[in-house]
């Protein structure tokens, strides 16, 4: 508490002087958050079509690929299980995917046309709520494509889990996106333009999805992808909502996939997810303060 010295009839004497409050940061960070995460919903109300194009693209591939492999050899997928209905976990998390390693494509455009050197000069609370607000952003978008997913596949016959179900393929989505979507913004600051992070996402896009069990079983791979496979975080999202869908009766303890170095149970499939997502988060961390220092 700082004071100040006030004339009285005997002399100088002290008197408190009272300090404005503390400004309320985390008041300030969230306000700052919101308005950067609105800022991003009025360009995506601007273009439409960007939304428009992730909810139908894997609606595609859903109706495509399922009348591709609807003459499939019966218990080719499992016992008395369609291609549709096995293909529809795969879709949801590749969509998630996708949508999340773009995420970083903003934050880079923003570098690029100046707006981003702009905010670093700012009075911001937190220069993180530049961050945060993509990660919100995607995130968002990356459920709506979900519920598109979840909604067309229950159409076409996949069926539905159960409710406690649904709230974990929305669990499982969220880790994933929180996951790449770090990644993909750390990407956004290291890389030097926009040209290298679009021809990263194009070179780790494909063979992610063909390196995992989104568009056949382990059991179809030969023995090397399969060891590629069940290193492929994807497959560890891919799985356990693909068992979701198909039985209603499950657990923590089940077994949701035979990896070549032994069975991955549910639980276990989830703690990869979350091991994956932190350690994501982590190793972002020093280039972010570098960066929006």
């Amino acid at each position: 508490m700082s004071s100040t010295l006030t004339p009285s009839k005997s002399g100088l004497s002290e008197k408190p002087l009272v300090t404005p409050s503390q400004p309320n940061l985390v008041g300030e960070f969230v306000q700052e958050t919101l308005a950067l995460t609105r800022r991003l919903f009025i360009q995506l109300q601007r273009r439409p079509s960007t939304l428009a194009a992730g909810i139908i693209q894997p609606l595609m591939w859903l109706i495509l690929f399922g009348a591709l492999f609807q003459n499939a050899p019966q218990g080719l997928f499992g016992d008395r299980i369609s291609y549709g209905q096995f293909l529809g976990a795969g879709v949801i998390v590749f969509t998630a995917f996708g949508g999340a390693l773009n995420a970083g494509l903003p934050v880079m455009f923003d570098r690029e046309f100046g707006f981003l050197n702009r905010l670093l000069v700012a009075p911001l609370a937190s220069r993180f709520s530049i961050v945060m607000a993509s990660a919100i952003f995607i995130t968002t978008l990356s459920l709506i494509q979900t519920a598109a997913i979840v909604v067309m596949s229950a159409l076409l016959g996949a069926g539905l889990p159960n409710a406690f179900g649904l709230a974990l393929v929305a669990f499982i989505v969220l880790l994933l996106v929180l996951g790449v979507t770090g990644l993909s913004l750390g990407l956004a600051f290291a890389l030097p333009g926009h040209i290298e992070l679009i021809a990263v996402i194009f070179v780790t896009n494909l063979p992610l999805l063909f390196a995992s069990t989104a568009l056949v079983p382990l059991s179809f791979m030969p023995k090397w992808l399969q060891v590629v496979a069940t290193l492929n975080p994807l497959s560890y999202a891919i799985e356990p909502i693909r068992y979701l869908y198909l039985h209603n009766d499950w657990s923590f303890s089940s077994i949701i996939m035979q990896a070549p170095f032994g069975n991955v149970s549910l639980g276990g499939a989830l703690l990869i997810l979350v091991g994956f997502c932190t350690l994501a988060l982590i190793s972002i961390q020093p280039l972010l303060r570098r960066r929006l220092a």
